[in-house]
């Protein structure tokens, strides 16, 4: 069996995937490259046998070794390989920060990735490259995909709720990349969250009660008040956002006025935060004799100074806090908190560019390309 080495001294640029192709008689028969930290490069065989390329473009700036094993027109086998280094990238460089920070969440804690430069829905292939090189994985695995919410920001979720005490670990492989017009990905720190117990709290608007669960199994049930006229709770798929032991709500951060006669001005207990316009489960002690039996407030669920206590110890950032029959409006998915869950698995789906599980297929090394 024949053998031989070559290294490229000079960089090599490539404006996208690696091909590598047979100049003498005879065919390839395997191809295997490998590039930083020992990661194998995915890639595939055209139908003559003669040129093997790359599944994806390959990163800037790295070192790779290719290993190419061939066969003459009279059988023998030659063994090739090759080490050389892409050209650094230049110009404009696109990096992603994860969320949220490192810590325990409940089961409804989207992933979040924000891009340092805006990224536009009409550079689908640009934003093909970045999902690809965000890589999400989980213990145990579950499937999910990105959301684009806008061109900086994207969200990642499962189908469905995240597995209690799931381990998530997101890490950018987009270092190098050539995202295209002129702009290349640059590192990014991973992030590794943790999931704790499946805790959910679903308030029906018409019997004025919480039902709390713990990973499935009903702990508590509370009288509440959400809502009345003119400021109906919305329905729909919360997280908790943040816990404040005590907040001062005032009549002014929901546009009603001094001289109006719903006017408030309160220090509010044990205050769960689950809209950013201002959404509370808190307790409500001026308002106890309602609880169970009216809607009385002006959109957040009121509960007495005991169970907002439990309730507050109880719940953690990403944790469900849901809402059925109620006469509000309908939870937005992404203005005023995290609002993911509100949409079907389809839709979430439709807002990512490649349509698909966040994870780069693993194409058979020599399966025909056309």
């Amino acid at each position: 069996m024949q053998e031989g080495r070559k290294r490229i001294k000079q960089p090599v640029a490539l404006s996208g995937p690696l091909a590598l192709t047979m100049r003498a008689n005879g065919h390839i028969t395997d191809v295997s490259v490998t590039g930083p930290r020992g990661g194998a490069l995915g890639g595939s065989l055209s139908a003559d046998g003669r040129t093997w390329r790359s599944t994806w473009a390959v990163p800037a700036g790295f070192r790779y070794r290719a290993t190419v094993r061939t066969e003459t027109p009279s059988g023998a086998p030659v063994v090739s390989t090759l080490h050389f280094r892409t050209a650094a990238p230049q110009g404009r460089r696109l990096t992603a920060e994860f969320g949220p920070k490192a810590g325990t969440y409940g089961v409804g804690q989207p992933v979040t990735a924000t891009l340092n430069r805006p990224v536009p829905a009409k550079q689908a292939d640009a934003r093909a490259r970045i999902e690809r090189a965000l890589r999400v994985s989980s213990s145990p695995q579950v499937e999910g995909a990105w959301y684009w919410v806008d061109d900086q920001n994207l969200h990642y979720r499962p189908r469905s709720f995240w597995p209690a005490q799931t381990e998530i670990t997101v890490r950018s492989a987009l270092d190098g990349v050539n995202i295209g017009d002129g702009v290349y990905g640059a590192g990014s720190k991973p992030l590794t969250i943790r999931i704790g117990d499946r805790i959910e709290a679903i308030t029906d608007a018409s019997t004025h009660t919480m039902t709390v669960l713990r990973n499935g199994e009903e702990v508590r049930t509370i009288p509440v008040t959400t809502g009345k006229a003119g400021y109906r709770t919305r329905n729909g798929i919360k997280t908790v956002l943040a816990k404040e032991r005590l907040v001062r709500m005032r009549g002014e951060g929901i546009g009603i006025g001094r001289g109006s006669s719903d006017y408030f001005d309160l220090k509010v207990n044990y205050a769960t935060r689950v809209t950013w316009s201002g959404e509370y489960v808190h307790a409500a002690p001026w308002s106890v004799g309602s609880h169970g039996v009216a809607n009385v407030s002006h959109g957040c669920t009121g509960m007495s100074m005991s169970n907002a206590a439990w309730f507050f110890d109880l719940v953690r950032p990403g944790d469900i806090v849901q809402v059925v029959n109620s006469l509000g409006e309908d939870m937005t998915p992404f203005d005023n908190g995290y609002g993911d869950w509100n949409l079907s698995w389809k839709k979430w789906r439709k807002g990512s560019t490649v349509h698909a599980k966040n994870r780069v297929p693993a194409a058979p090394r020599l399966a025909p390309i056309a």
